[in-house]
């Protein structure tokens, strides 16, 4: 019998049960259990709005949006969000499923930081963003029953999650901050890493090369 929680059923096929184990093998409890609200509040997002998504795609996209952030994978120069998503694209290629589903799984864990875009696209990329503004940020909160949110966390607890995951946040781009140019982990850096500069989009224009 497939794993249920808050009347949402947890994929139970082969590609998401080693889904399941990747990420318990690398992840700390925190991401793991974030990861696992994120696939909880994205279905419960969609089925609010009554979008038509594939779970075991928004599974394994949730799964994976923030593997970029653990040990064996923030060792990159690149921006954390590709770090998760070219793991997930490659994960579903050799899983045999069709370049084009793995593409939306690419594009919904790439984009997971950067508001308004992703609710315009696939469900599955919608919700992979709308559960992580719901876990994160509290977006979309008062929507959902207190009895839903209360089993979601009865099965993934939150302890002390705002620090622990600024803390992950920071941990996985301290050593990339040119990464973090035009996006929300600045915001991160400037308050956690002494020293930091954020870099300016005016500046950059301004010192562009451009003589006219």
């Amino acid at each position: 019998m497939s794993e249920r929680i808050a009347d949402v059923e947890i994929p139970d096929s082969a590609l998401a049960k080693e889904a399941t184990e990747l990420i318990r093998d690398v992840a700390d409890p925190l991401l793991y259990d974030h990861s696992r609200r994120v696939y909880l509040f994205g279905a419960l997002r969609g089925r609010r709005l009554d979008l038509d998504f594939d779970p075991e795609l928004l599974y394994v996209g949730a799964m994976f949006h923030d593997l970029g952030l653990t040990a064996e994978y923030r060792t990159s120069q690149q921006r954390f969000e590709l770090d998760g998503a070219d793991a997930a694209r490659d994960f579903l290629l050799r899983h045999g499923l069709p370049a084009d589903r793995a593409r939306i799984v690419w594009t919904a864990i790439a984009l997971h930081t950067t508001p308004g875009i992703p609710a315009r696209m696939e469900p599955e990329v919608a919700l992979v963003t709308a559960g992580v503004e719901l876990d994160v940020l509290g977006l979309g909160l008062a929507d959902l029953p207190a009895e839903t949110r209360a089993a979601v966390v009865a099965a993934h607890p939150r302890p002390d999650f705002e620090r622990r995951i600024l803390r992950a946040f920071t941990e996985g781009v301290e050593h990339r901050p040119q990464t973090t140019f035009g996006n929300v982990k600045a915001d991160v850096l400037a308050r956690f890493v002494p020293g930091f500069e954020r870099t300016d989009f005016v500046d950059v224009i301004e010192q562009s090369g451009w003589s006219a």
